[in-house]
């Protein structure tokens, strides 16, 4: 479903994706409206499922996590569909997705060390064959969705 998003709702979108705790008074002065009319437009947003949700973001590394990784997995005929059943209750996956390619998965791992990694790739080894890059540093982070052109 495609739906139209005006140029205030773009500036109440980049506000909420700058900080998503912003008061509905600070974005209401920002792009000029009351707060009562930013709250009703964002409640539409909500309900048409533009906004999907909220989140606190977490260091990872304050956290005890020194590790970030991706990992692919290319999974074994038979072993892709118990597998995207399974990665639902692995802890170490913050994100996973199902992707196009000779790998079938990418996951976004935190690891308390190099041995939490080997024992998560154990885990994983029986589902397919795995690929890990470990995260040295973040380029672009959660980077917000903008209108673009017109």
């Amino acid at each position: 479903m495609n739906i139209k998003i005006d140029n205030l709702n773009w500036k109440i979108l980049e506000c909420l994706q700058e900080n998503a705790r912003t008061s509905f008074a600070d974005i209401g002065r920002r792009v000029g409206l009351t707060p009562p009319a930013v709250a009703e437009r964002v409640k539409k947003m909500e309900d048409l499922e533009i906004l999907e949700g909220y989140m606190a973001k977490v260091s990872h590394a304050k956290t005890g996590h020194q590790l970030k990784a991706i990992i692919t997995l290319r999974a074994f005929m038979g072993k892709l569909k118990p597998f995207l059943t399974i990665v639902k209750s692995f802890e170490e996956v913050i994100n996973c997705y199902r992707i196009t390619g000779n790998e079938n998965i990418v996951m976004e791992v935190v690891l308390k060390d190099q041995f939490h990694l080997e024992k998560f790739i154990d885990k994983l080894i029986q589902y397919g064959e795995t690929r890990t890059h470990i995260i040295l540093s973040n380029v672009v982070s959660n980077a917000p969705i903008l209108k673009r052109g017109g």
